[in-house]
């Protein structure tokens, strides 16, 4: 049976609404499939059919990688039909809630414009946690109860992925299923699971579908486990609670990166969005060891992509989109071992065109002139970012972020030598066992940036950056035991900083200086250490408005607030007990049956370490691609292994059209 889309009760309606372009769909590369593709297909059988979320808005949500890989993976199989949604703006909301004569006007995709409640599956990606608001405001609107157990056979099974899927503890509630990891995959079993469950009659009903996915050792079924808290609030115990279904849950890791070069048509928005260039990922994972950074833990081991595959994709992507920029991304861009090629080739081969390359992700140790010079060739020279993170020498340490001062001076030196003139400093605070003097030496190395930019370019018009985040403890991380900095202490130590800048005139309007106040991070950091009792503080905050969480203009402290002291009443635990308070090794994490392949020993170790080395310890976790393996635990325990060249290739120059 055919799905009849809402474009013809929603097209007179978009003149109402800001920015109606995000709602029409038809980008180059999309794709609208018949809702019964499969009949028509070689295959034959049923058809699978995804809807597809970021959830914010599209001018964030379309250019996100993950989304547009899972979704041309999904649709290159002629049985599965994969459609895009993103969040509605509130005027749009409005309009959709009114509706017309039929009713109110559901939750749409942008590319057949069909319900989302019709699909068999709605995935959504969460980059972050605050976007846990507009994925119930989407089941809400889509017409699919908020509660996992209220749904019925036809609602789509909701499964949630990404990186903050490996926690979904906070959203267990409103979800089927999570997936932990890399999606390309995983997504094609789930379809087929889910297809041979519509071939069989669909035995069991919904319950066996979501019993035949948890069963596979790789998907996690909330409802299949039960969670236990002791008399202090403190979880005992999360156990399955039906037999054949695993303690633990295992994470996906996609080994080899060439056979899986997408996006391979990517789209080109119709709207202006965060960002506009064709994006190569050149690694997954990094080994770095980072101790603040959940995403650095979560997606090792390091898998490179060969030189071949890398010139192939950026010259295919060019041309299926015109993007006329080019972006090389991973965690830690310059770390891959065959970079020095990868940019010399690329340079060569567009040199004299309209294109540009771009290294978004750059470590201070692992910059050269040499590199910054091939990704400039072309003449557009955007400023540098570098992320030292931690603003004194002993900061660095403990988070295991082995850049000193000297280093820093000496590749600014290098670059403003070279014709840059603006750099940007990323740092955090709210680092654990940080104090005031810890993050006003962040104005010290500014100044000291400035300073030698202007000695080695002999110029006055020289400019430094300053941006600030607040330290958000994840899990997954060997700083998930750690104390969160409370917003007071957090804005007081931002104001110290601010006024040291301005106080100094000789580099006061040469350094900028970018932060956030320190209550979204709370917000924050509740949802990504919380437990299930936290479902019920995000379903408060968006039945009383909340909506679009991760935009200063929309979040509001006080609502995250008041629902949380609505919502936990009664449960002996609070706000500060999921986020300014220390964890021992004893207590059982929300996440702690959900395997990343880390070894809890190994994270605790390396926790003990980073309280070694703020004390003055001399420790340093290196990278082990160029070191013996440290026993992290992810290659044994997920049966993989790092994969890093040299490979010996070198990009052949194409003639430029």
């Amino acid at each position: 049976m055919s799905v009849t889309s809402v474009f013809p009760r929603l097209e007179a309606k978009l003149p109402s609404v800001q920015k109606p372009i995000q709602y029409v769909g038809g980008e180059l590369n999309s794709v609208v499939k018949d809702w019964d593709c499969a009949a028509s297909s070689e295959t034959g059988g049923p058809t699978v059919r995804w809807a597809l979320m970021y959830p914010d808005a599209y001018e964030v949500g379309l250019p996100n990688q993950g989304v547009q890989i899972l979704y041309e993976v999904l649709n290159e199989r002629d049985w599965i039909l994969a459609e895009r949604t993103y969040s509605v703006w509130a005027d749009m909301e409005q309009v959709m809630r009114t509706g017309d004569e039929h009713g109110p006007i559901p939750q749409f995709t942008v590319d057949g414009h069909r319900p989302v409640g019709a699909f068999d599956l709605f995935g959504l990606s969460f980059s972050t946690e605050l976007g846990y608001t507009n994925m119930l405001n989407a089941l809400d609107l889509a017409g699919i109860p908020l509660h996992a157990v209220d749904r019925g056979e036809d609602d789509p099974v909701v499964i949630a992925g990404g990186h903050a899927a490996f926690n979904p503890e906070p959203i267990a509630d409103f979800i089927d299923a999570a997936v932990l990891g890399d999606g390309e995959e995983v997504v094609l079993a789930i379809s087929d699971i889910v297809r041979e469950w519509k071939l069989e009659d669909r035995p069991g009903g919904r319950d066996e579908l979501l019993r035949r996915l948890a069963v596979t050792g790789n998907i996690y079924v909330p409802h299949f486990y039960d969670v236990a808290y002791a008399e202090d609030g403190a979880i005992e115990a999360v156990v399955p609670n039906r037999p054949g279904i695993p303690f633990r849950v295992r994470k996906h890791t996609l080994m080899d990166l060439d056979q899986w070069p997408y996006p391979a048509n990517p789209l080109v928005p119709l709207a202006e969005t965060v960002h506009e260039r064709f994006s190569v990922e050149i690694f997954r994972g990094c080994t770095r060891g980072c101790r603040f950074c959940q995403a650095g833990m979560i997606t090792r081991p390091v898998r490179e992509r060969s030189i071949k595959t890398i010139g192939d994709m950026v010259e295919n992507g060019i041309r299926k989109s015109g993007f006329e920029e080019v972006g090389l991304l991973s965690l830690s861009s310059a770390d891959h071992t065959e970079i020095g090629e990868v940019a010399k080739g690329l340079a060569d081969r567009y040199e004299g065109s309209n294109v540009s390359l771009s290294l978004p992700s750059t470590r201070v140790d692992a910059f050269n002139i040499t590199l910054a010079n091939e990704f400039s060739r072309n003449g557009r020279r955007s400023g540098l970012t570098f992320a030292p993170e931690g603003g004194s020498e002993r900061m660095r340490k403990v988070i295991n972020k082995m850049v000193t001062e000297e280093d820093l001076i000496r590749t600014v030196a290098a670059a403003y030598s070279h014709g840059w003139r603006q750099v940007k400093l990323y740092f955090m605070v709210g680092l654990p066992t940080e104090t005031d003097e810890d993050v006003l030496q962040v104005a010290e190395l500014a100044k000291r940036v400035i300073a030698k930019g202007r000695e080695v370019s002999g110029r006055n018009d020289i400019r430094c950056t300053v941006s600030i985040g607040g330290f958000v403890p994840k899990p997954h991380t060997p700083f998930q035991w750690a104390a969160q900095l409370d917003h007071e202490a957090t804005d007081e130590r931002l104001r110290q900083l601010r006024e040291v800048v301005r106080q100094d005139k000789k580099y006061a309007r040469a350094i900028g200086f970018r932060y956030h106040d320190g209550k979204p991070g709370i917000v924050e950091g509740l949802l990504s250490r919380g437990d299930r009792r936290v479902g019920r503080v995000i379903e408060e905050v968006w039945r009383d408005g909340g909506r679009f969480d991760g935009w200063s203009e929309h979040f509001s402290y006080d609502r995250w607030m008041d629902s949380a002291a609505k919502a936990l009443a009664g449960t002996g635990v609070d706000v500060d007990w999921y986020t300014t308070r220390e964890r021992d090794y004893d207590e059982v994490q929300p996440w702690e049956h959900l395997d990343s392949g880390l070894d809890k020993d190994w994270l605790w170790g390396d926790w003990e370490d980073a309280l070694a080395a703020a004390d003055g310890a001399d420790i340093e976790i290196e990278d082990c691609r160029w070191t013996p393996c440290y026993d992290c635990g992810v290659c044994p325990e997920m049966g993989t292994e790092i994969q890093v060249g040299p490979t010996g290739q070198k990009l052949l120059p194409l003639s430029v059209v």
